[in-house]
Protein backbone atom coordinates (compact mmCIF):
# COMPACT_ATOMS: atom_id res chain seq x y z
CA UNK A 1 0.00 0.00 0.00
CA UNK A 2 0.97 3.61 -0.59
CA UNK A 3 -0.26 6.73 1.18
CA UNK A 4 -0.52 9.77 -1.11
CA UNK A 5 -0.74 12.85 1.09
CA UNK A 6 -0.46 16.61 1.44
CA UNK A 7 -0.42 18.97 4.43
CA UNK A 8 -1.64 22.56 4.69
CA UNK A 9 -0.15 24.86 7.30
CA UNK A 10 -0.10 28.36 8.68
CA UNK A 11 2.78 30.06 10.49
CA UNK A 12 3.13 29.30 14.19
CA UNK A 13 2.92 32.92 15.32
CA UNK A 14 3.40 32.16 19.01
CA UNK A 15 6.64 30.30 18.28
CA UNK A 16 7.81 33.04 15.91
CA UNK A 17 7.27 35.66 18.60
CA UNK A 18 9.37 33.60 21.00
CA UNK A 19 12.19 32.99 18.51
CA UNK A 20 12.30 36.58 17.28
CA UNK A 21 11.73 38.08 20.74
CA UNK A 22 8.86 40.17 19.40
CA UNK A 23 5.98 39.38 21.80
CA UNK A 24 3.78 42.31 20.77
CA UNK A 25 4.33 42.51 17.01
CA UNK A 26 1.16 41.99 14.94
CA UNK A 27 1.05 39.00 12.64
CA UNK A 28 1.76 40.54 9.23
CA UNK A 29 4.66 42.60 10.55
CA UNK A 30 5.95 39.51 12.35
CA UNK A 31 5.88 37.56 9.09
CA UNK A 32 7.93 40.24 7.37
CA UNK A 33 10.61 40.06 10.05
CA UNK A 34 10.53 36.26 10.05
CA UNK A 35 10.87 36.09 6.26
CA UNK A 36 13.97 38.27 6.42
CA UNK A 37 15.62 36.56 9.36
CA UNK A 38 14.52 32.93 9.17
CA UNK A 39 13.69 32.09 5.55
CA UNK A 40 16.33 30.39 3.44
CA UNK A 41 14.86 31.24 0.05
CA UNK A 42 14.01 34.27 -2.05
CA UNK A 43 10.28 33.74 -1.64
CA UNK A 44 10.48 34.26 2.12
CA UNK A 45 8.69 30.96 2.80
CA UNK A 46 9.52 29.85 6.32
CA UNK A 47 11.25 26.53 7.12
CA UNK A 48 9.06 23.64 8.35
CA UNK A 49 9.82 24.24 12.03
CA UNK A 50 7.94 27.55 11.99
CA UNK A 51 4.62 26.21 10.66
CA UNK A 52 1.75 24.40 12.33
CA UNK A 53 -0.58 21.83 10.78
CA UNK A 54 -4.05 23.04 9.86
CA UNK A 55 -5.21 20.30 7.48
CA UNK A 56 -4.05 17.07 5.92
CA UNK A 57 -5.58 14.70 3.39
CA UNK A 58 -4.36 11.24 2.46
CA UNK A 59 -5.36 8.66 -0.13
CA UNK A 60 -4.54 5.00 0.38
CA UNK A 61 -3.77 3.26 -2.91
CA UNK A 62 -2.71 -0.27 -3.74
CA UNK A 63 0.72 -1.07 -5.17
CA UNK A 64 -0.92 -1.23 -8.59
CA UNK A 65 -2.34 2.27 -8.20
CA UNK A 66 -5.98 1.50 -7.35
CA UNK A 67 -7.45 4.03 -4.89
CA UNK A 68 -8.75 2.40 -1.70
CA UNK A 69 -9.62 4.98 0.95
CA UNK A 70 -9.52 8.73 1.55
CA UNK A 71 -8.69 9.97 5.06
CA UNK A 72 -8.61 13.58 6.23
CA UNK A 73 -8.41 15.98 9.15
CA UNK A 74 -8.85 19.74 9.44
CA UNK A 75 -9.04 21.79 12.62
CA UNK A 76 -7.41 24.04 15.18
CA UNK A 77 -6.20 21.33 17.58
CA UNK A 78 -2.90 20.37 15.94
CA UNK A 79 -2.16 17.61 18.43
CA UNK A 80 -5.49 15.97 17.62
CA UNK A 81 -4.70 16.18 13.89
CA UNK A 82 -1.30 14.57 14.33
CA UNK A 83 -2.74 11.82 16.50
CA UNK A 84 -5.27 11.01 13.79
CA UNK A 85 -2.53 11.01 11.15
CA UNK A 86 -0.39 8.61 13.16
CA UNK A 87 -3.38 6.38 13.83
CA UNK A 88 -4.09 6.35 10.09
CA UNK A 89 -0.47 5.49 9.28
CA UNK A 90 -0.56 2.62 11.77
CA UNK A 91 -3.29 0.86 9.78
CA UNK A 92 -0.78 -0.94 7.54
CA UNK A 93 2.64 -2.37 8.39
CA UNK A 94 4.77 -1.91 5.27
CA UNK A 95 3.21 1.05 3.49
CA UNK A 96 5.03 3.55 1.30
CA UNK A 97 4.58 7.31 0.89
CA UNK A 98 3.93 9.45 -2.20
CA UNK A 99 4.15 13.24 -2.11
CA UNK A 100 5.52 16.36 -3.75
CA UNK A 101 8.43 17.89 -1.80
CA UNK A 102 7.41 15.89 1.25
CA UNK A 103 11.05 15.24 2.11
CA UNK A 104 11.76 18.96 2.03
CA UNK A 105 8.70 20.18 3.93
CA UNK A 106 5.86 17.86 4.99
CA UNK A 107 7.91 15.11 6.66
CA UNK A 108 10.24 17.48 8.59
CA UNK A 109 7.15 19.48 9.59
CA UNK A 110 5.46 16.36 10.97
CA UNK A 111 8.63 15.46 12.84
CA UNK A 112 9.01 18.90 14.44
CA UNK A 113 5.36 19.20 15.41
CA UNK A 114 5.14 15.70 16.86
CA UNK A 115 8.22 16.53 18.96
CA UNK A 116 6.52 19.73 20.13
CA UNK A 117 3.45 17.80 21.31
CA UNK A 118 5.40 14.87 22.78
CA UNK A 119 3.88 12.36 20.36
CA UNK A 120 5.36 9.12 19.04
CA UNK A 121 5.30 8.61 15.30
CA UNK A 122 4.60 5.14 13.86
CA UNK A 123 7.79 3.06 13.79
CA UNK A 124 7.46 2.74 10.01
CA UNK A 125 8.26 6.46 9.64
CA UNK A 126 11.82 5.90 10.91
CA UNK A 127 12.37 2.68 8.91
CA UNK A 128 15.15 2.49 6.32
CA UNK A 129 12.50 2.13 3.57
CA UNK A 130 11.23 5.62 4.43
CA UNK A 131 14.46 7.35 5.50
CA UNK A 132 16.69 6.21 2.62
CA UNK A 133 16.75 8.99 0.03
CA UNK A 134 16.61 6.68 -2.99
CA UNK A 135 13.96 4.41 -1.53
CA UNK A 136 11.14 3.26 -3.78
CA UNK A 137 8.90 3.20 -0.71
CA UNK A 138 9.10 6.97 -0.12
CA UNK A 139 8.42 8.63 -3.48
CA UNK A 140 9.01 12.37 -3.68
CA UNK A 141 8.02 13.67 -7.10
CA UNK A 142 10.58 16.48 -6.99
CA UNK A 143 13.32 13.86 -6.65
CA UNK A 144 11.83 11.57 -9.27
CA UNK A 145 11.60 14.29 -11.93
CA UNK A 146 14.83 16.12 -11.08
CA UNK A 147 16.92 12.94 -10.85
CA UNK A 148 17.56 13.69 -7.18
CA UNK A 149 18.69 17.25 -7.73
CA UNK A 150 20.72 16.74 -10.90
CA UNK A 151 18.11 18.87 -12.67
CA UNK A 152 15.84 21.63 -11.35
CA UNK A 153 12.90 20.76 -9.10
CA UNK A 154 9.51 20.98 -10.83
CA UNK A 155 6.54 22.76 -9.28
CA UNK A 156 3.41 20.64 -8.95
CA UNK A 157 1.27 23.07 -10.96
CA UNK A 158 3.84 23.08 -13.78
CA UNK A 159 3.74 19.27 -13.89
CA UNK A 160 -0.04 19.51 -14.06
CA UNK A 161 0.10 21.93 -16.98
CA UNK A 162 2.60 19.70 -18.79
CA UNK A 163 0.42 16.61 -18.31
CA UNK A 164 -2.94 18.29 -18.94
CA UNK A 165 -4.10 17.93 -15.35
CA UNK A 166 -6.52 20.79 -14.54
CA UNK A 167 -5.83 21.46 -10.89
CA UNK A 168 -5.02 24.32 -8.51
CA UNK A 169 -8.42 25.93 -8.99
CA UNK A 170 -8.92 26.65 -5.28
CA UNK A 171 -5.95 28.99 -4.82
CA UNK A 172 -2.25 28.95 -4.07
CA UNK A 173 -0.54 27.78 -0.89
CA UNK A 174 0.19 31.32 0.27
CA UNK A 175 -3.57 31.95 0.38
CA UNK A 176 -4.13 29.36 3.11
CA UNK A 177 -3.48 31.93 5.84
CA UNK A 178 -6.06 34.24 4.28
CA UNK A 179 -8.62 31.42 4.13
CA UNK A 180 -7.83 30.56 7.76
CA UNK A 181 -8.41 34.14 8.86
CA UNK A 182 -11.80 34.05 7.14
CA UNK A 183 -12.71 30.84 8.96
CA UNK A 184 -12.80 28.87 5.69
CA UNK A 185 -11.44 25.59 7.08
CA UNK A 186 -13.59 23.45 4.77
CA UNK A 187 -12.20 25.35 1.79
CA UNK A 188 -8.65 24.65 2.99
CA UNK A 189 -9.38 20.94 3.26
CA UNK A 190 -10.87 20.93 -0.24
CA UNK A 191 -7.76 22.68 -1.52
CA UNK A 192 -5.59 20.07 0.19
CA UNK A 193 -7.64 17.22 -1.32
CA UNK A 194 -7.17 18.78 -4.76
CA UNK A 195 -3.39 18.72 -4.27
CA UNK A 196 -3.52 15.06 -3.23
CA UNK A 197 -5.47 14.07 -6.36
CA UNK A 198 -3.06 16.08 -8.53
CA UNK A 199 -0.10 14.34 -6.88
CA UNK A 200 -1.73 10.96 -7.44
CA UNK A 201 -2.36 11.76 -11.12
CA UNK A 202 1.23 12.89 -11.69
CA UNK A 203 2.47 9.71 -10.00
CA UNK A 204 0.22 7.61 -12.27
CA UNK A 205 1.63 9.34 -15.35
CA UNK A 206 5.17 8.75 -14.13
CA UNK A 207 4.58 5.05 -13.42
CA UNK A 208 3.00 4.62 -16.86
CA UNK A 209 5.91 6.45 -18.48
CA UNK A 210 8.33 4.07 -16.73
CA UNK A 211 6.32 1.05 -18.01
CA UNK A 212 5.28 0.05 -14.47
CA UNK A 213 1.54 0.33 -15.25
CA UNK A 214 0.15 -0.98 -18.53
CA UNK A 215 -1.68 1.45 -20.79
CA UNK A 216 -5.18 0.02 -20.41
CA UNK A 217 -4.92 0.04 -16.61
CA UNK A 218 -3.40 3.53 -16.66
CA UNK A 219 -6.18 4.97 -18.81
CA UNK A 220 -8.81 3.54 -16.47
CA UNK A 221 -7.14 4.90 -13.34
CA UNK A 222 -6.40 8.29 -14.91
CA UNK A 223 -9.99 8.74 -16.12
CA UNK A 224 -11.36 7.91 -12.68
CA UNK A 225 -8.91 10.27 -10.98
CA UNK A 226 -9.61 13.11 -13.42
CA UNK A 227 -13.33 12.68 -12.80
CA UNK A 228 -12.76 12.86 -9.04
CA UNK A 229 -10.55 15.93 -9.45
CA UNK A 230 -13.25 17.74 -11.41
CA UNK A 231 -15.76 16.75 -8.73
CA UNK A 232 -13.53 18.25 -6.03
CA UNK A 233 -13.18 21.46 -8.02
CA UNK A 234 -16.92 21.77 -8.52
CA UNK A 235 -17.62 21.39 -4.78
CA UNK A 236 -18.39 24.54 -2.82
CA UNK A 237 -17.24 23.72 0.73
CA UNK A 238 -19.37 26.55 2.14
CA UNK A 239 -22.52 24.63 1.20
CA UNK A 240 -21.40 21.27 2.56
Amino acid sequence: MFFVFDVETIPDFDFLRTVLKQPDLEEDALLEVASEELARNKSGFLPPMFHRVLSWVGLWISNTGDPKEKVEWTGLDEKEGLEKLFSTLSKYKDYGLIHHNGRGFDLPLINYRSLKHGLQQPRRMSHYDIKYRYSQHNVDLVDEFSNYGASSWPKLNHLGLLLGIPFKQAGEGNQVLEMYRKGELAKIENYCYEDVMATYLVWLCLRHNMAEIDTIKFNQLRDRALSKLLEIQSTDPKTD
